[in-house]
C-alpha cells in the first residue's frame, strides 16, 4: 500500500506534507509534488496535513491506478525534497479548481 499526490496538488504546492514525512518519500516539480510509492510507508500523517486534499490512499477511489505510476514516473525524475518550501503566492486560488492536469501540470523538476 502506498499514498498518492493527486492533480489538485497542481499549482497549490503547499509543502505541509513534505515536514511530516518520517521517510522523505516527496519528490517536488515545478508546480506539484509526487510521492514514491516504493518509498511510502503508509503511515497516512501525510493525509491530514495536506490543505488542497490532493492525498489519498491507493486504496480509495479518488486516487485512480494511474496516479500510482503518475507518482512513481515523476518521483524518479524529479528531486527529493525534505522541508517544505514557500508555496506559490496564488496556492489558494488555485485550490480546487478541476482538470488541472491537463491544462496545467508541469513536467519540470522543482528544487529539492
Amino acid at each position: 500500500m502506498t499514498h498518492v499526490v493527486t492533480d489538485n496538488c497542481i499549482k497549490c504546492k503547499y509543502m505541509d506534507c513534505v515536514e511530516v514525512c518520517p521517510v522523505d518519500c516527496f519528490y517536488v516539480g515545478e508546480n506539484m509534488l509526487v510521492i514514491h510509492p516504493d518509498e511510502c510507508i503508509d503511515c497516512g500523517v501525510c493525509v491530514p496535513e495536506c490543505p488542497a486534499e490532493a492525498i489519498f490512499p491507493d486504496s480509495d477511489p479518488a486516487a485512480e491506478p494511474r496516479w500510482i505510476e503518475f507518482n512513481r514516473s515523476y518521483a524518479e525524475l524529479w528531486p527529493n525534497v525534505v522541508a517544505k518550501g514557500a508555496p506559490p503566492a496564488d496556492a489558494d486560488f488555485w485550490n480546487g479548481i478541476p482538470n488541472k492536469l491537463g491544462e496545467h501540470f508541469s513536467a519540470k523538476p522543482g528544487e529539492g
